[in-house]
């Protein structure tokens, strides 16, 4: 007879056949980051060959996280709440609240001090060789038609501010020269010598000459010791040149009449001991000792009537307030090598 309570064992078969998935997906993860950081890999390369180092900075400021402004108001720049007629930095008044003074105004917005030293002193901190390394990089990657171009540029500005500089230089030599001339006018015991006194201008500077004519004479005939209408003429011109900073040359000349035969002397010992005198009444007058740039003594070399040389005129004493700002000749920037340039 059966039992009929003996357990009934159900095994479960697998089907056959198909396949079970596709053998995992995680390899196609990995290859598309792969294909990924290579294609940016490629464009970081392609970026870095294509830009110049200008915008290779403009790029990194951008993604730089100190790149953001830190102004707290709405004067940041263009269309930033600055009025353009105003001067560079200036805010619109109108937009201060009120009862705050210009002092006031000026801190806020700053936030706290500590703050302030991070924000402006960060940048300031870093190697000081920086920004020579900058200016390198830069110079380097123009071209040499750009460097051409930067030269002449140069030139342009040097040759503007030069033009500006001597004609500032200009007007003062002319304020000196009235002022000497009204010195001697406005003196009743010299305004008689105002004829011995020979002012011009010259690729030095400012020229003054004391020449010897008619009945009068700076120095005695041979002599280095001046007459005292000479000396108190000389610390006169002295006075007014102490009133500007220019450097002073001095130099003295002669006639050609020759000392007399056996002398020790010639006239280059007078002409440079003439000058020596001359510079030390100049200072008695008023021009510091460091003012003094050259004594020198041209004896009969170059005379002030060239074709008489025994001219009285010629013995005299030329005092140069010489320039500040010393003309030069413009050349045109050579051209780079390896560069080339069109012609019309």
């Amino acid at each position: 007879m059966a039992d009929h309570n003996q357990p009934i064992i159900i095994i479960r078969k697998k089907k056959k056949g198909g396949h079970a998935g596709h053998h995992g997906g995680a390899w196609k993860v990995a290859y598309a980051d792969f294909v990924t950081a290579m294609m940016s890999f490629f464009l970081l390369l392609w970026l870095l060959n294509v830009t110049t180092s200008d915008q290779r900075k403009g790029i990194a400021d951008y993604f730089a996280p100190m790149a953001i402004s830190h102004s707290e108001g709405g004067s940041g720049g263009v269309m930033g709440g600055k009025a353009i007629t105003m001067p560079d930095g200036a805010e619109i008044s109108a937009s201060s609240p009120p009862g705050l003074d210009d002092r006031s105004m000026a801190t806020v917005g700053k936030g706290d001090e500590g703050e302030e030293d991070v924000l402006g002193k960060s940048e300031t901190s870093a190697d000081g060789h920086a920004a020579e390394d900058k200016k390198a990089e830069d110079k380097a990657a123009l071209t040499p038609e750009e460097k051409l171009a930067q030269a002449q540029d140069q030139v342009t500005k040097d040759a503007i501010a030069l033009a500006e500089s001597m004609k500032k230089e200009e007007a003062k030599f002319k304020a000196a020269a009235e002022m000497l001339k009204q010195a001697l006018l406005g003196n009743p015991a010299m305004k008689d010598l105002a004829e011995y006194l020979v002012i011009d201008q010259t690729p030095e500077g400012l020229r003054i000459q004391i020449i010897d004519k008619d009945k009068f004479s700076l120095f005695p005939s041979g002599s280095s010791s001046p007459y005292e209408k000479g000396r108190d003429l000389l610390r006169l011109v002295g006075q007014v040149l102490s009133k500007l900073p220019n450097k002073i040359s001095v130099t003295g000349h002669t006639d050609s009449n020759p000392y007399p035969t056996g002398s020790r002397r010639d006239n280059w010992d007078l002409s440079t001991d003439r000058a020596n005198v001359s510079r030390s009444e100049l200072t008695i007058g008023g021009v510091v000792r460091e003012r003094i740039a050259r004594v020198v003594g041209l004896a009969d070399q170059e005379p002030f009537v060239p074709n008489d040389p025994k001219d009285s005129r010629n013995r005299r004493i030329s005092i140069v307030l010489l320039r500040q700002a010393t003309p030069f000749v413009l050349n045109p920037p050579a051209l780079p090598a390896g560069s080339t340039k069109e012609t019309p």
